[in-house]
């Protein structure tokens, strides 16, 4: 492939990557539900309580992925070293990415868009490393909130031969049991290398996890800190929005009943785009044990939806028309 080729297949798939990104979210906007009545009661509610709660929400936006990039940035250092910046770009392209993908992988195929091509596929691997450190942070957090509800709100007892309390008791036991094995291969990722060497089928692509062992017990303790931070921040953002949309609660109910919500959210299986409606159903039953006001808790969960992740995708789509997908060397 000559050079001009290149250069003309850099422009042709940047501009349909930023095409087919735009016109996805477009239409996600237009048929999302409730998203008129909720932006209706958003302003409403921000007239009468100022809009410094909206902007500290977006300030926090950026120290979200900000925190994030700083992660990838660590992450990809024993493979390239890349600026801050760069980083950040890369992780907005990999949003904009995965809006349409489950579970959001299409953030992989973006954010190694930025990443020299003998890099790509190894930096999958440290990428699913970050991944894992903000998996463990949010099932700690996810099973402290769900103690805290099993402890102090009444379940239904159920219709089968066990109340529904003795499940949550079984799903809890099943979740720390989950967490501890999680936390202990995660550092003993050298396990997961060991797995790759002694499976035949799987010793070909040896080479594209071997990143996996290069970060240090430290290096790892590092990424749990910034996973951590980040955990905090988007939780703030989240009780922030609630309260400048009128919401009354106590912080720390809130936010205990809001890490089951990010719980549930990780553990089920959901695309980008479809997990509004989700995340606006578990939200209702569970702080709607602390408050009625549903259109809150609605125009909340849009709200975030709007500024976490469309926002985002839509800068990072922008991003991607500068990307040079084929390297001209």
């Amino acid at each position: 492939m000559n050079k001009s080729t290149k250069i003309i297949l850099n422009y042709l798939l940047g501009a349909g990557l930023f095409t087919w990104l735009a016109y996805s979210i477009y239409t996600q906007l237009i048929h999302r539900d409730n998203l008129r009545e909720s932006l209706r009661h958003m302003g409403e509610s921000l007239e009468k309580k100022g809009w410094m709660g909206i902007l500290l929400v977006l300030i926090f936006m950026l120290i979200n992925w900000g925190l994030e990039a700083r992660k990838w940035q660590k992450l990809v250092k024993p493979l390239q070293e890349i600026s801050f910046l760069r980083a950040f770009s890369a992780i907005l392209s990999g949003v904009s990415l995965s809006i349409n993908t489950p579970n959001r992988v299409g953030e992989y195929g973006g954010r190694i868009l930025y990443l020299k091509n003998h890099n790509k596929l190894k930096a999958i691997a440290a990428t699913i490393v970050g991944s894992f450190s903000q998996l463990i942070v949010t099932v700690i957090f996810g099973l402290i909130g769900l103690i805290y509800y099993l402890n102090n709100f009444a379940l239904a007892k159920g219709n089968g031969p066990m109340p529904a309390s003795i499940w949550y008791k079984i799903l809890l036991g099943l979740l720390i049991v989950i967490c501890v094995l999680t936390i202990l291969l995660y550092f003993r990722l050298r396990i997961i290398l060991a797995v790759f060497e002694k499976v035949p089928l799987l010793r070909k692509i040896k080479v594209f996890v071997q990143i996996i062992v290069k970060y240090s017990s430290g290096d790892l303790r590092y990424l749990l800190l910034l996973s951590a931070l980040r955990y905090v921040v988007f939780s703030a953002q989240y009780l922030i929005l609630l309260d400048a949309l009128g919401l009354e609660f106590l912080w720390w109910q809130a936010f205990l009943l809001n890490s089951v919500i990010y719980l549930v959210m990780a553990v089920v299986p959901t695309i980008a785009i479809a997990e509004l409606g989700l995340r606006g159903k578990v939200s209702i039953f569970f702080l709607g044990l602390l408050s009625t006001n549903t259109a809150a808790i609605i125009a909340a969960t849009v709200g975030i939806w709007l500024i976490n992740l469309v926002l985002p995708a839509v800068l990072g789509s922008v991003l991607l028309l500068g990307v040079k997908i084929f390297k001209e060397k």
